[in-house]
This record gives C-alpha cells, structure tokens and sequence, in this order.
C-alpha cells in the first residue's frame, strides 16, 4: 500500500475512533498547535515523495513539481482553521454590514469606473450584468486587497496530506494546482490563496479555474492572481455557464400583506401569483416581468426583510451556497448600480442559532413529535417544516426560522 493511501487509512480510522501512527499523530498534533517539528517535517516530506507519481500521471513535470514543492512544509494556519469548529454564527445583519459597507460601495463604484471598458466587453460576451461581476470581486476579495496569504501548493497539500474528510477532492485541486504551474499561468510564488486553496481575485479552486477561468486579454495565461481583467472575466464566465440570466435582477425586497400565510415562505410561483397573494415590492414598485419565477425567502423570519429570489440568486450560490453571501452580493451589486439600502430593518435581538445549538433544537423537535430527520446542527426543508409545525401548535408565527428564542421557548416546555 502507497504512503498516501496508508494515511488516508490511518486519519480514518482516528477519525473513527482508532489511533494514528506515532510519528504522524505527533506531527498533527504539533501543527494544531502551531508548531512544525521535525517529526511532521519527516512524515510530510515522505509524504510529497510519495506522491510525485500521482502528479507525474497526470502530466505534471518533474521540475515544476521540484520548484512547487521546494522548501514546503505542513501548513500550520490550514490545520487549525480545517479543525475549527464554530460554535456561533454571525447574524446575516452583521454579516450584510460588513459586505455592503459604504466603502465597499463606494470602492466598488469607483471600479465601475476604472474598469468601465474592460466590464462593458465582459458583460458582452459574456451576457452577465457588470454590477454583478464587481460585487463578487468586492465580497471575495474586497477588489483585490487581500486575496489571501497562502500559498496554494503549501494549503491543498497540507490538505491532501492531513485532512480528516474529501481526501479525494483535496488531491484532485492539488493536482490540478500543479497543472496550472507546469502550464505556465502563474508562478508559483504568486499563487497565493485562501487557507483552503481559493486563488487570485475572484477565489477561484483549482478545479473551477479549469473549467471557467478566462483569458481576456489574449496573453495565452488565464492569470486570476494579477490580471484583473482575466478575473473578471472569469467569475462572468463562471456565472453564464452556471444559467445567468442577463439584464435581469438577483430579486426583490417585499411586504408581506397582514394575515400572511407562512406555509408559502420557500415556495416558489411566479411573481404575479405572488401579487395575487398580496405581496409588494417595497416603495410601491411593481414587478417589471410578472411571469418570472420567484422563491419566497426570510433569511431572519418574520423578524426581518423578506425577499422574492429569482433564477440569479440562486446562480450566485453556485459560487458560495449561502443565503447571506448570495444576498450580500445581490444587495452590493444594487448599491453600486445605485440603488437604496433594504428599506425593512432587521430585528437585531432575533438571534440565530449555532451548530450545537441547531443540534439541540433538532434533538428536542424529534423528541416532541416533530420529526426533522437526524439532527446534524444543519437547517434545510425538512428542519423548517418541523420548526413550522412545532410553531403552529404552540401558536408562534410559523415562519420557520431556527432562532435562540425558539430554542428557549421549547426547552421550556411550553
């Protein structure tokens, strides 16, 4: 058996309960801790021996997989934030405070403008609104001002080599990241990323940068890491190929009438079903194509703004699957076009739940009759549908949101 699938073997089975081989538990350890020993070094440097075939298959040069490798040890900063579990969430509030700041609108703006060229023949080849393009570039990267302090190769390796879960799906981008060295598209001191191998402007894997990342300004690299305008045009590829709809919006902030029918949040029908229903775009406006599909969604419950999502919300999670991420770059890229901040405030006490307290929250709906399937600390359709049950029977707002108030109410017992 191959170093590498003996690894991969024995981080299963600590992940199940087993135990590590002395020299690569004692290096793990140390690097959770910050450290880099000479026991890790031994174990990983063994460990990019042994890997040089599967880079070799596929196509990978000796020297490029000499220089990538050069000097590389276990990242440190990869292994805390891999193991890192997070036991609260930030309200998508704070969230959208930050990622539609007013400096980020007016930075993104200003790129508007600095970029007004390049963005108007991306938006037409691509058919992709410019106003989105620059708001992914602003949430991902803030323009361009911290893509990243990793170096890739170091991230996907480290990675490859240690993590617990998709040791697959590891190798594969650190494969294809040795490929985008050897063919010569960026060196391998600029391919600098996040701690889990996102690149360059926009953040793209390996893997997405292989099958979306474009070459507009014709020089034969797709550079995501210094060409802004590469990038660019990359995240509009990433967005037509994933089903953008062109000179259409992302969605609409709405009211809902008095008396609402909660069982219709996260239904879909088309906008003017949804007016039948009498259900408004804020400041009176009316929907410009009443055919459109749309899903009702509450990212914070009744407690908030609630939004009517088209076709395009739902490509921008193709790039982050997150309602807060997918909402702070529809909303962003409104704000650059222009537009107004959300005119319905956010009740800023209704506070979301964490991932343990998700998993109490489960546990108790189970017990009590309201069946959401395992209890996994995720919210998805079938947590939502108990939660509105649970709801309706103690007569709350059945709105569907898991929120710390609903976790005391039923801890309570009443």
């Amino acid at each position: 058996m191959s170093f590498l699938r003996t690894t991969r073997a024995a981080i299963r089975h600590a992940a199940g309960g087993g135990r590590l081989p002395a020299v690569l538990a004692l290096g793990l350890m140390a690097l959770a801790s910050g450290g880099t020993p000479a026991l890790s070094d031994v174990a990983f440097d063994r460990w990019v021996d042994r890997f040089w075939p599967v880079a070799r298959e596929a196509g990978v040069s000796r020297n490029t997989y000499q220089r990538a490798f050069q000097g590389v040890t276990p990242d440190p900063d990869t292994i805390r934030l891999m193991n890192k579990q997070s036991e609260f969430v930030k309200p998508i509030w704070d969230y959208l405070d930050s990622a539609v700041s007013d400096s980020r609108v007016e930075k993104g703006r200003e790129m508007l403008t600095t970029y007004a060229r390049e963005l108007a023949a991306i938006e037409a080849r691509y058919g992709v609104d410019r106003e989105a393009v620059v708001a992914i570039w602003g949430m991902e990267t803030n323009y361009g001002s911290f893509m990243g302090e990793h170096y890739v190769v170091r991230a996907l390796a480290t990675l490859a080599y240690a993590a617990p879960r998709r040791q697959d799906f590891w190798t594969r981008e650190l494969v294809t990241a040795l490929k985008i060295i050897d063919d010569g598209h960026v060196a391998p001191d600029r391919m600098e990323g996040s701690w889990a191998g996102a690149m360059g402007h926009t953040q793209f894997m390996p893997s997405s940068w292989k099958q979306y990342s474009s070459d507009y300004d014709g020089d034969g690299r797709h550079d995501i890491w210094t060409s802004i305008p590469d990038a660019l045009a990359s995240t509009a590829n990433y967005l037509k190929r994933h089903g953008w709809q062109g000179g259409k919006t992302w969605g609409y902030e709405v009211v809902l009438p008095r008396g609402f029918d909660y069982s219709h949040v996260d239904t879909e029908k088309n906008l003017g079903d949804w007016a039948r229903l009498g259900i408004l775009r804020t400041g009176g406006r009316n929907f410009p194509r009443p055919s459109d599909d749309a899903e009702l969604v509450l990212p914070a419950g009744a407690s908030g703004p609630a939004f009517l999502m088209l076709r395009n919300f739902y490509v921008i999670k193709r790039y982050n699957n997150a309602t807060a991420y997918a909402l702070g770059v529809g909303h962003l890229s409104d704000r650059i076009r222009g537009g107004e901040p959300f005119v319905q405030p956010w009740q800023r006490d209704a506070l979301p739940l964490s991932r343990p307290q998700t998993e109490e929250l489960q546990t108790l709906l189970n017990r009590r009759g309201f069946s959401v399937g395992t209890a996994d600390g995720r919210v998805g359709p079938a947590t939502r549908r108990g939660i509105r049950s649970y709801q309706k029977s103690a007569g709350l707002i059945p709105d569907g949101y898991a929120s710390v108030a609903l976790l005391d109410h039923i801890r309570s017992g009443r």
